[in-house]
Parts: C-alpha cells; sequence; structure tokens
C-alpha cells in the first residue's frame, strides 16, 4: 500500500450550510482536491491555502478529463504520499461514480474513505417543500438517472411507472422523453411534475406542471435540475418555505474587510453575511480595503509608555479593529490589562462596546447615536477640561474627535494603531456586470473609496443600473454622495443589525 489516501467525499446539493463536518474537517487537511462542477466555491474555499485545488467538472458535452483520466489522477497523487480529496456533488455513491473511482483505487492498492453528502434527490425537493414521501400521497421511493439518450436508456420506464413518488437526476435534456415514456407506461398525465433548478442555493427557482404540459413545453427549465414526478408536489402549495424567505435571491456585496465580515453585530451576537443567507439573499463577500498595521509602532509606543506613568484619564475607542490593534501591542509591550486601571472608556457605538468587553473591561460611555459628533457631545458631562485623552485609532481617520475634545478644553493624544488600505477587487466588475449584485453595502468611508477606486477613470454607472446602495450610517452617505453615489438606504441605528432592517425594508 502507498502512503498516500484517497477521500471520496460528498459536498452536500449546493447549500454550504449543509456539508457534513467530518467532510469538512478533511477538505481542511487535503494536500490535493479534486472537485467537481457542482460544488460550490464556498466549499471549496475550506482548503488550506497551499493546496492543490484540480477543476475536473463534468457537465453535458463538456468534460475537463475523462472518468479513466480522473482516476488515474487520483492514484498519482496519492502515490506521491498525499492526502487526496475527491469532491463531488451531492454523494459520490449516487450516480456520482464513486463506487468505480474506489474500484480503480483497490486495484491499484491505495487506501481510501468515503464520507457520503447529503444527496440532492431528498434535500433539493425539501427545499422546495416537497417531501419525496408522505403518508397520505406516497409510500413507495424511486431515484433514477435521466441524462442517458432515450434510445439507449436503462431504466425500466415501464416498472417504475407505478411507484408513486420518482426523482430523476441529471433528466431536464431527456425530460419531454421520459415524460412520454412514463405516460405510455401507465403514469397519469396529469400527475404533477416539479422542476427544481439551482436546488439549496438562493438561485433556486422551481417550476411545476404535469407530466402531459412537460411532454408539450419545456422551454423554462434548464440544467442542474432535480425532477419530482407524483402527487408529492402538490404539498408544495403549503410546503413552500426556502423561496419564500424575505430577501430570498437578491444578491448582496459585502465590502467590509474579511477580518470583519464574520464579526458579531451589535448585542445580538448575529453575524451579517449569515443572517443575509438566512434571510434568503446570495451573499458575495468582496472586500473594498485591507486593515493593515501601521508603518510605525513610534505613536502608540509612546502613548503605552505614557499609561504606565498614569498621564491619561480616558481612553477613547471608535472602531473594532482600533481596540483589537491597542491590545495586540499593549501585549507586545509586555502589559496586561492591570495597567489600565483607573482610566476610564468611551467607544462610539454598541459593537465597540462588546469588543471591549470581551478584554473584561468596562465602558463607561456609549453615546446613544453611533457617530463621532454624538461621541463628543455626550462627553461633556464629564467636565473634559485639562483631561488628558488617548484615542487608539486608524492613520488618517476624520479629525472631529480630537477638534471637539479640544473645544471642551482637553488634550487629546491621537496613535495610529491599523492604517486602511485601498483594495482595487476587480471582481465586483465582474459580479457587476453578471448582474448578481442587487445592494451594495458599505460600513465607512474607506469602504466606498475602496469601491470606486475598481472604476477609476470609468463611468460608475452602467455598472450600477438596477442595484442600490445601502450606507451603515450618514458619514458613509456623505462619502458616497460625493463620489457620485446614489444612496437608497442609510441605517437608522448606525450597526450592521441596523444595515439588515434597512435592506429589508427596502425590499
Amino acid at each position: 500500500m502507498y502512503n498516500g489516501k484517497v477521500f471520496l467525499i460528498g459536498a452536500g446539493p449546493g447549500d454550504v450550510g449543509l456539508l457534513t463536518l467530518k467532510a469538512k474537517r478533511y477538505i481542511g487537511e487535503a494536500d490535493v482536491i479534486l472537485y467537481d462542477y457542482l460544488v460550490g466555491e464556498e466549499i471549496v474555499a475550506f482548503a488550506r491555502a497551499d493546496a492543490e485545488i484540480i477543476y475536473v467538472g463534468k457537465k453535458a458535452g463538456q468534460h475537463t478529463l475523462k472518468q479513466e483520466e480522473i482516476n488515474q489522477l487520483l492514484a498519482d497523487k496519492a502515490k506521491e504520499g498525499k492526502r487526496v480529496v475527491r469532491l463531488k456533488g451531492g454523494d459520490p455513491f449516487l450516480f456520482g461514480r464513486g463506487g468505480e473511482e474506489a474500484l480503480s483505487l483497490i486495484e491499484q492498492k491505495i487506501a481510501f474513505e468515503v464520507v457520503p453528502g447529503v444527496t440532492s434527490a431528498i434535500a433539493v425537493p425539501a427545499y422546495a417543500g416537497i417531501p419525496v414521501t408522505h403518508r397520505e400521497y406516497a409510500s413507495s421511493l424511486c431515484i433514477v438517472t435521466g441524462h442517458e439518450s432515450i434510445d439507449k436508456m436503462t431504466v425500466p420506464w415501464e416498472n417504475i411507472a407505478g411507484i408513486e413518488t420518482i426523482v430523476i437526476l441529471m433528466g431536464v435534456g431527456n425530460l419531454k422523453e421520459i415524460a412520454q415514456k412514463l405516460i405510455e407506461s401507465g403514469k397519469s398525465p396529469d400527475t404533477p411534475v416539479a422542476v427544481i433548478h439551482h436546488g439549496t442555493t438562493n438561485q433556486q427557482k422551481t417550476v411545476v406542471a404535469t407530466l402531459a404540459e412537460v411532454r408539450l413545453d419545456t422551454s423554462s427549465i434548464h440544467a442542474p435540475a432535480i425532477i419530482v414526478v407524483g402527487y408529492v408536489v402538490k404539498l408544495r402549495e403549503k410546503l413552500k418555505w426556502f423561496e419564500d424567505k424575505p430577501l430570498f435571491g437578491k444578491g448582496i456585496l459585502v465590502t467590509r474587510p474579511i477580518s470583519q465580515i464574520h464579526q458579531a453585530d451589535s448585542t445580538t451576537g448575529n453575524m451579517f453575511s449569515l443572517k443575509m443567507q438566512e434571510l434568503g439573499a446570495v451573499v458575495y463577500e468582496q472586500p473594498t480595503i485591507k486593515i493593515m498595521p501601521p508603518e510605525s509602532f513610534e505613536e502608540i509606543d509612546a502613548a503605552i509608555k505614557q499609561i504606565l506613568l498614569r498621564k491619561y484619564q480616558w481612553l477613547i475607542f471608535t472602531s473594532v479593529n482600533g481596540i483589537a490593534y491597542f491590545m495586540q501591542r499593549f501585549r507586545m509591550c509586555g502589559l496586561d490589562i492591570r495597567e489600565l486601571y483607573g482610566i476610564q472608556i468611551a467607544v462610539i457605538g454598541p459593537q465597540t462596546r462588546l469588543e471591549v468587553e470581551k478584554y473584561c473591561l468596562k465602558v463607561d460611555y456609549c453615546p446613544e447615536e453611533y457617530v463621532a459628533e454624538a461621541l463628543v457631545a455626550g462627553l461633556k458631562k464629564y467636565e473634559m477640561n485639562g483631561k488628558h485623552i488617548l484615542i487608539p485609532r486608524a492613520k488618517d481617520a476624520r479629525a472631529v474627535l480630537e477638534n471637539g475634545l479640544r473645544e471642551q478644553g482637553a488634550i487629546p493624544h491621537v496613535a495610529a494603531v491599523y492604517q486602511t488600505i485601498g483594495y482595487k477587487n476587480e471582481r465586483i466588475r465582474d459580479l457587476l456586470l453578471e448582474h448578481r449584485i442587487d445592494v451594495i453595502t458599505f460600513t465607512s468611508p474607506s469602504c466606498v473609496h475602496g469601491f470606486c477606486s475598481i472604476f477609476e477613470g470609468e463611468d460608475m454607472q452602467p455598472y450600477l443600473s438596477g442595484v442600490k446602495i445601502a450606507c451603515i450610517g450618514p458619514i458613509t452617505q456623505r462619502a458616497a454622495i460625493e463620489l457620485n453615489l446614489k444612496v437608497d438606504m442609510v441605517a437608522k441605528e448606525y450597526t450592521m443589525d441596523g444595515v439588515t432592517e434597512a435592506i429589508l425594508e427596502a425590499f
């Protein structure tokens, strides 16, 4: 036996949330991944950064590699001592040719494991509101392949026509002929049929007809799709749930830095991208800025030394990034939170408050409106005259806070703990050209500037036709307007939960 090993893994029907825990683990450990046409980018993204990723997808008339070549490639990579993942849509042993690949590996004395996946034959109908069995409608189920040409088809339609629910995979191209065969075999022409495109994803679309109707017109039916034949299809009228979500199918572009996309938002603990997906949206996480350490730590290191000398009476944080980078530098200087004893802390909003509290620090003041102007106004009641205030924040941020504090007689000390760098993300241009985006979300002026830099010297308006823009608050809105963007939504509460509510109201 060789040292390498192959894992035949079912990636499920499309929804990344239906991937099994074991599958995710093995994908993350793999040296090499061979993946199919119906495996989503989100699933492949679980791979290690240094993993070799090979697309071997096959769809009608378009095969990157023949099956024999895929079999040999799996073996060759395993013989190199590598952990190889063969990633397939649905389940590898249900019309996935996983059995053939396993036999080929056995012949070459290569170890393998099978990780079953959630099969589209059951999951896709469920997402369309169709239970494949039901006590009153169907107690028998048959799953067949429909991709063979009708004259070569080995499926015994005359024997299965009496089965109450028939699920057909890969049969869209032959749907008219299959319907004809079933009717000729005794299936009633009035039998309901559902064709479900891109099932379990936010691009899902379901067409319902009868056998007689699909035999006549299949112009609106396209692959990839699952076909369900049987009276259980009628239950969809009451059980449809997935396609009824409030933001179903809407494309949401998230321009926040990757480090922030998965952070908890305000006191609910929800994560924006996950919340959007729960509401039915298609989320595209495409940052327009990067968060980086400052070019020099001289300012913040000097400020930290002054903390030891008990110079500051207040510490003000205006972002989650400011807290994270400040605490990181604090630790690197050999200090811990005990050195912050006696210093009062103010934050700009609830998300920043939550981040401070993670360090077991108490927040003394947070304004009701989450902007620097409100923070300045609220601090007046604390008699700031003569007080030394440390503000660890982004390089080149707005000067509203320190200017307002100076007017109150305070002595603000600004120290850059991170910087924001524009990121020309060309993928965004493609998504807009492909009309995949319905809403662009901006959470800071920097995100707006980064977005507009993609179209430098170009007219943005043709790209933004039919696209709405949502901003987290008035400061971001102002930046967008200054760059000739039409803002359609502004959060009433300046948090990502507020952005969620604004989008829901708009749709």
